[in-house]
């Protein structure tokens, strides 16, 4: 239970944990300690008085004492260097108060401090609860279905691939698999913060750690427990505790430097002030005492490291997983966000945005001909087939019809029904209607797939198809334009496509025709030009521009190269937790610069002071410990949601 009270700028190993634990000693022993204070102030007895406040010190303060003694020389022997810590500082400032027999004092410095010390390792570990709260999600068994067809009990981590899993009703599936047979609905709300559970059936993906529902289905596992996407995601949240931003790592480096200054100017300022201030060696021995309490930098320490867990666990807990705190206090900093366009700006799948037939078409005809198009398309296997079946299936009664198909690489889908020659596919070079060559060349020209139905070679209807926007673009595009970011919408699709969906958005910038090996060439060209650059994309052709941007955010569904690639990851694919995750970092920035101005305010204040006079030890204590808890609650503050809009949104 026992920690470094001040020493909050770097995460505990489990080897430190486990030279500090004392179990639940410490804070019986403070407690007795607390009562012990109390009968000595209710004892007349001097002798008896300074006794009960020496066994209140070592009570209540040993795990304090032995700790900033045993840090002190271990940090030392490490670095080479004398390495001092707060609790040495605190060590000291008791020391000296028995010397000068103000043992009350002595004690209600050992007693504040220590309680502050279990008051900030409770703050501490409210802000990283949500990540902790992971581990306990981790798959503990399966069902394996054996060659003879029985069921057997195994350790979820002596799952192999291959194997078939059992999974009933509220089982936790073990590692991620499809599914053989059987359907049921599944909570992946641990893999990519989504509530409403999925309906899955055969030849669906199932992920390790998920939740499943009232169905019972069988599935062959795909990866073994340490592959898969929940196991990467515990990876991620390892890194994110054990990454430190810039501003985190200059404080870890600063604050032993910091207490070695104070252990210097201390003595140098009792042996100088007797003559500078007409102090007697009693009053400036105590004031150096004083001194070395209030230049503690106990606030300083806490300023970044529980205000950037508490973001990193708000996030996680939306599905928003960064891998360390320095690329979530950098992103407060970005000046441009680049986008991928498939799947990232865009639905990632072509719908059917246009159809037209000849004027002179009679009902008849169009009822008949929409029926063609769908029996033919249902035959088809490339991309825009399932589009236009899903769109007519919706919009038009069409009979079901069973046809003998060709598809012609080159030319699209033939079929001959009762002598006449019917064909979906490209337009051909010439049209004998004006009108259809004029509305292919409109609709080409607004970014849009255009694909040809004729009848024995007279083009008689057009459809049209394009991969639109994702409703939550536009806002988002808004949102960050109206933050001051530029934004760049990065594509391999032609000029008219990418710039058709950038007009629609309102980007301030398009990049098309850009092959994957170049999109990393556009994003240093954005960083050289405007400064830091956020890349969001899929992960997988978006690899280069990821790495080459000063964040890669991968949008994946909780893929895994989204989960490899990124610098952050959004487990389920909505913009909305990406602006989500900019304003955390944005207010993350202001939390931790608010408490790094309001620590070394409060030990100047105290300082200036105590040169006055108007300080002494417990009152100093008590003004120092109670600034380093408002700093630690100040950064809990993040692990409230940013607004109820925003939060709503980014849990849909």
């Amino acid at each position: 239970m026992s920690t470094h009270s001040c020493n909050h700028s770097t995460p505990h190993t489990h080897a430190a944990e486990a030279s500090h634990s004392h179990g639940n000693a410490p804070l019986r022993n403070y407690l007795v300690g607390v009562i012990l204070f109390i009968a000595a102030l209710l004892v007349p007895q001097l002798v008896v008085k300074d006794f009960l406040y020496t066994a209140a010190i070592l009570l209540a303060g040993y795990h304090i004492i032995w700790e900033g003694i045993e840090d002190t020389i271990k940090d030392t022997r490490k670095s080479r260097h004398f390495k001092p810590n707060v609790h040495l500082l605190m060590t000291l400032a008791a020391f000296g108060s028995v010397l000068i027999g103000n043992f009350n004092e002595a004690a209600l410095l050992i007693l504040i401090f220590a309680g502050a010390h279990f008051l900030e390792e409770y703050a501490e570990g409210q802000s990283r609860k949500e990540i902790t709260n992971l581990l306990k999600l981790n798959p503990t068994e399966a069902r394996l279905v054996k060659a003879d067809g029985s069921i057997e009990k195994i350790a979820a981590e002596q799952v192999k691939k291959g194997d078939r899993l059992q999974v009933l009703p509220g089982d936790q599936i073990a590692t991620d698999g499809k599914i053989l047979s059987g359907i049921s609905s599944i909570n992946e709300a641990s893999i990519n913060g989504e509530s409403v559970p999925r309906e899955k059936t055969v030849g669906d993906e199932v992920f390790g750690s998920t939740i499943n529902g009232n169905g019972t289905f069988m599935m062959e596992v795909t990866k073994d427990s340490s592959e898969t996407v929940f196991a990467k995601i515990l990876s991620v949240v390892e890194s994110a505790q054990n990454n430190q931003s810039k501003t985190e790592t200059r404080i870890k480096k600063i604050e032993p430097l910091y207490v070695t200054t104070v252990l210097i100017l201390v003595p140098l300022f009792i042996l100088t002030a007797p003559f500078l201030f007409g102090w007697d060696w009693s009053t400036s021995f105590y004031r150096g005492l004083v001194m070395m309490i209030s230049a503690s930098p106990c606030a300083l320490a806490a300023s970044a490291v529980p205000a950037s867990l508490s973001a990193i666990s708000n996030l996680a807990k939306r599905g928003i997983l960064f891998k360390g705190s320095s690329y979530l206090a950098n992103m407060g900093q970005t000046k441009v966000a680049a986008f991928d366009k498939t799947g990232t700006l865009t639905i990632g799948q072509p719908q059917v945005t246009d159809v037209f037939f000849a004027e002179e078409t009679t009902e008849a005809h169009r009822q008949e001909w929409v029926s063609l198009i769908l029996a033919m398309e249902k035959q088809a296997n490339h991309p825009l087939a399932a589009a236009i079946v899903e769109h007519f299936e919706k919009q038009e009664k069409a009979q079901a019809l069973e046809l003998s198909v060709n598809n012609q690489i080159g030319s699209g889908l033939t079929a001959v029904v009762e002598g006449k020659t019917y064909r979906i596919g490209k337009p051909a070079a010439t049209f004998a209607h004006s009108s259809f060559a004029e509305q292919r060349e409109t609709l080409e020209q607004s970014g849009k797939t255009v694909v040809v139905f004729s009848v024995d070679d007279q083009p008689v209807g057009l459809i049209a198809l394009m991969d639109l926007p994702n409703p939550q673009s536009k806002a988002v595009i808004d949102e960050l334009q109206q933050s001051g970011i530029r934004t760049v919408m990065i594509t391999g699709d032609s000029q008219a496509a990418g710039q058709a969906i950038g007009d629609q958005l309102g980007v301030d910038q398009v990049a098309a025709n850009v092959l994957p090996e170049n999109k990393a060439q556009i994003i240093q060209q954005l960083q050289n030009e405007y400064g830091q650059t956020v890349m969001v994309g899929d992960g997988i052709n978006d690899a280069p521009a990821l790495v080459q941007a000063d964040i890669g955010f991968a949008m994946g569904e909780g893929s895994d190269v989204a989960i490899e690639v990124g610098d952050a990851v959004i487990m389920k694919n909505d913009l909305t937790r990406f602006t989500y995750a900019l304003k955390t970092a944005k207010k993350l920035d202001r939390i931790i610069w608010q408490n790094i101005f309001f620590s070394m305010f409060i030990v100047a204040l105290l300082i200036v002071l105590n040169l006055l006079g108007k300080m002494n030890i417990g009152l100093g204590v008590f003004a120092h410990e109670g600034s380093t808890l408002l700093v630690l609650f100040n950064s809990l503050r993040m692990l409230a949601p940013m607004s109820e809009t925003v939060a709503h949104t980014s849990k849909k």
